[in-house]
């Protein structure tokens, strides 16, 4: 949701990635879903994994600036950029994913991920510089 979100309300103004620790290979349908409810498509994002961004050649050192999400995400971009000179920020953003039994209650702790999202974003970046999908 990240990269989709940042690329949708800032355009080209950055360079934006996203990596996790593991790959899932899929997008969840619940993140395309509540993606989708404010224009964002995920359909044809591609999940990738830090160890896959090297592999395919992003130079860790050639970003200025990387936002983990989960303490496991943290600790694979401190340990991949000790020796460079990128920022490394840790946004505690919920982990939507097993929360809630019945659908609405999962849509709601998806939607709640995006909105937090979104707020760091804004707060972190300033207002979005575009509305349309980059």
């Amino acid at each position: 949701m990240a990269e989709a979100l940042m690329k949708h309300f800032y355009g080209h103004a950055a360079y934006v990635q996203s990596a996790g620790v593991h790959n899932d290979l899929e997008i969840d349908g619940f993140a395309i879903a509540v993606c989708a409810e404010i224009g964002v498509q995920l359909e044809s994002h591609r999940s990738r994994s830090f160890d896959e961004m090297e592999q395919w050649g992003d130079d860790l050192s050639g970003f200025d600036l990387i936002i983990a999400l989960s303490p496991a995400s943290l600790r694979r971009a401190q340990e991949l950029t000790r020796h460079f000179h990128v920022a490394v920020e840790h946004w505690l953003i919920l982990d939507p994913s097993g929360i809630g039994q019945k659908r609405e209650a999962q849509l709601a702790a998806y939607r709640q991920t995006r909105d937090m999202l979104i707020d760091r974003m804004q707060g972190r970046f300033g207002p979005p510089t575009q509305t349309d999908d980059a």
